[in-house]
């Protein structure tokens, strides 16, 4: 509690009005610089990297960090509110939507990663034999497959409604488990249950060992690469703008770039993280 308190504390510190989070969405402080701005996302976060890009920023620009930990959607909406100062998030069209409606600046493209579709062993729905995310999720539906949904809004979320409705599918039903919960959360969830997830490459690569009895059945649909983006308030619009403008501009260069690329290889043997170089080729 008294962690809780101290994290709430630095929030406050620093202007950000608070919704209404649960205790582990105020992810965590880096840096102990004069120049303070508020980020909002949610894997590159619970995943580490986030942390070794605040640090070094923070190291070379006497800075500090303040991460609150919120999906894409979330995320989003505490950038509309003007309650963090940028957002790192992975749903291009809203992004450009926010760029359109004026209460978002500075797009800029960091880096990628994709989505596999796990699931039990037995695969129960034969998604290995898919010939496409959207095959794999109509054999789900058509075997009334158990599958864990995060139905949160998310950028995951988002991505797995897109496949639905190209599926020609509606989910619903007792097969169909709602967690509204992050990432590692819906996995260990869908490990419990035996279902299939769709989980992030970064994700999977760090946190497998919490989902023993799941293995990846399907993987390499382009509808599944999952490409970054960060964007800060307009010029003005939060106290920590300028900062967080800079933060980007640091994430966007060569040295920034080398730690996206090569976070996770040294512990297990491939990076969690592609860099903007190879997710260009992705965006639109």
């Amino acid at each position: 509690m008294r962690r809780l308190l101290l994290k709430l504390t630095a929030l406050s510190a620093i202007g950000i009005a608070l919704p209404a989070l649960a205790a582990d969405e105020t992810g965590a402080t880096y840096g102990s610089g004069k120049s303070r701005f508020s980020l909002a996302t949610g894997s590159p976060g619970e995943l580490g990297l986030l942390k070794l890009l605040g640090e070094e920023f923070a190291r070379r620009a006497d800075a500090q960090m303040v991460w609150v930990k919120a999906g894409t959607g979330a995320s989003l909406k505490l950038l509309q509110d003007q309650k963090v100062d940028m957002a790192m998030v992975h749903a291009p069209a809203q992004v450009d939507k926010a760029l359109k409606d004026g209460w978002a600046a500075g797009k800029t493209l960091i880096g990628s990663n994709e989505f596999y579709i796990v699931g039990p062993k037995s695969d129960p729905a034969g998604i290995a034999q898919a010939t496409s995310a959207t095959d794999a999720y109509q054999r789900v539906a058509k075997a009334g497959a158990r599958f864990v949904s995060r139905g949160d809004n998310s950028g995951t979320h988002q991505k797995e409604m897109q496949i639905w409705q190209k599926a020609g599918v509606q989910p619903s039903g007792a097969w169909y488990i709602v967690t509204k919960d992050f990432m590692t959360a819906s996995l260990k969830r869908a490990n419990a249950e035996g279902a299939y997830f769709m989980s992030d490459s970064s994700t999977w690569i760090m946190e497998k060992n919490v989902a023993p009895d799941l293995v990846i059945l399907y993987r390499g649909d382009k509808f599944l690469v999952n490409t970054y983006h960060a964007l800060t308030s307009p010029p003005g619009a939060t106290p920590g703008q300028d900062t967080a403008q800079k933060f980007i501009s640091f994430v966007a260069s060569p040295d920034g770039q080398r730690i996206i690329a090569g976070y996770g290889r040294d512990r297990f043997g491939e990076g969690l993280y592609n860099d903007e170089a190879y997710a260009r080729q992705y965006d639109k």
